[in-house]
């Protein structure tokens, strides 16, 4: 049975509250209602796309509802981001099971959900993909209240904010408010990479490398899985021994802070670095939610307040139990 949340609990922002910002420059207008003919909109993506959205609006035929889910371990939100549907690299197998596994009051999907920039290249789109969005979906219609924050890759998305989908909300930014006080901004995080603001171009390329790098970190480990070895990933060990990677990571983390802190908020929740944190930078508490192309993490908040980043091992687990154990804690506050 849904959860009716109070009305504080999160807040939309509205495209007016980014002014004196570093998204000053980026401001969101809403458009009329969406219908297929809006598509126009939706710069340069592939034709299929208008298959999802009529599915979200409830035109095409969803897929039965594959399971149900039990109240005794409800989270009262959940935080994922860079999804990255429509690439070879989203874990969505594991995705589906992490979602089973906790039923929340709140879900926020803070960006990168579907991959444009890698759909207008080459259109991927197995069923498990399909089985993320009518999972999502089937959320909404069962009472959990889903928020949408695009990012990046899914910027199409910011041309239809403040609009509903399936019961999903679209909106830029958003404040959640912790069962114990605390104010949360939530954002993807592209506006603080002055990669993506200032040389879209290096983006693309990097991003092509990053698919790249993904594709042999493919091949590599299912050498190593075939020798009985645990997974390792190529692109996560170059990130932490580059030091002009670090570097980067450790001024986005703290650029997003301090924007949070002049905000007047407690802490911060975002992506787009695919590198699951959690600290406090100087009296700001910083999240992010990580990644389900490698590092397969999340941000949960527990009915007290607390917060989780969590690392989801994929396995056997059937009941919400076992799949409960499954979960390798990352840091709690």
């Amino acid at each position: 049975m849904g959860w009716s949340a109070p009305l504080n609990t999160v807040t939309m922002l509205q495209p007016s509250t980014f002014s004196n910002s570093p998204l000053a420059d980026h401001r969101f207008t809403a458009r009329s209602p969406l219908g297929l003919a809006d598509m126009a909109f939706v710069p340069a993506l592939h034709p299929q796309t208008a298959d999802l959205l009529a599915t979200a609006q409830g035109t095409a035929a969803p897929l039965a509802d594959v399971d149900d889910e039990g109240g005794e371990l409800r989270l009262r939100a959940v935080f994922i981001s860079d999804l990255h549907l429509g690439t070879p690299g989203c874990q969505a197998e594991a995705l589906l099971d992490f979602l089973k596994a906790h039923p929340c009051d709140h879900l926020y999907l803070l960006g990168d959900i579907i991959d444009g920039w890698q759909l207008r290249r080459r259109w991927f789109w197995p069923q498990s993909h399909n089985d993320v969005i009518q999972k999502i979906l089937r959320r909404a219609r069962k009472g959990t209240q889903v928020v949408f924050i695009p990012g990046n890759h899914d910027e199409f998305a910011r041309h239809f904010t403040h609009h509903h989908f399936g019961g999903v909300e679209v909106v830029p930014d958003a404040v959640h408010v912790t069962a114990d006080g605390r104010r949360l901004w939530l954002i993807h995080g592209d506006h603080f990479d002055g990669v993506i603001q200032y040389a879209k171009w290096l983006a693309y390329v990097g991003d092509t490398l990053y698919e790249w790098t993904l594709r042999l970190n493919r091949h590599f480990n299912s050498a190593r899985a075939r020798l009985g070895l645990p997974y390792w990933s190529l692109s996560q060990y170059l990130k932490h021994k580059v030091k002009s990677a670090v570097s980067f990571v450790t001024r986005f983390e703290e650029a997003v802070a301090e924007e949070a802190g002049k905000r007047g908020h407690d802490g911060v929740v975002c992506g787009h670095i695919h590198r699951a944190e959690m600290r406090t930078i100087n009296g700001i508490l910083y999240c992010n939610d990580g990644d389900w192309v490698e590092s397969l993490s999340a941000l949960v908040e527990h009915r007290d307040g607390q917060l989780e980043v969590v690392h989801w091992t994929p396995g056997t687990a059937t009941s919400l139990e076992q799949k409960a154990r499954a979960v390798t804690t990352v840091s709690q506050i």
